[in-house]
């Protein structure tokens, strides 16, 4: 249960960031309501997730996660320019959060 509310927590943040985008610097209301709650429906969420998780292990999966989904958005939905640097970037933040989780096996 504490990796779903972990997964909750990531797609909370996700829908949040995406929110600031959409808020065009506060400028919208609904978007900028909305960063607020994902925030702290994220927020919640992770707190419940490290009762039985670590927290270097559930925070790099959080912002780990969450970077390779908002940038796959930005890419996606927003259009923004793909670069091999930008990717490369991305697989090292995803290589970090591997050797992370890797790190915690238990032998």
């Amino acid at each position: 249960m504490h990796h779903s509310w972990l997964m909750l927590a990531i797609l909370l943040e996700v829908a949040g960031t995406t929110c600031m985008k959409l808020s065009m610097g506060f400028s919208r209301l609904t978007p900028s309501i909305l960063i607020f709650v994902f925030y702290g429906l994220s927020f919640t969420a992770l707190t419940y997730s490290l009762k039985k998780i670590d927290l270097s292990i559930a925070y790099a999966l959080w912002s780990g996660i969450g970077t390779g989904l908002i940038a796959i958005i930005g890419f996606v939905y927003f259009k923004e320019q793909i670069t091999s640097l930008k990717l490369a970037s991305i697989a090292l933040i995803m290589l970090g959060v591997i050797g992370i989780n890797l790190s915690d096996l238990k032998h």
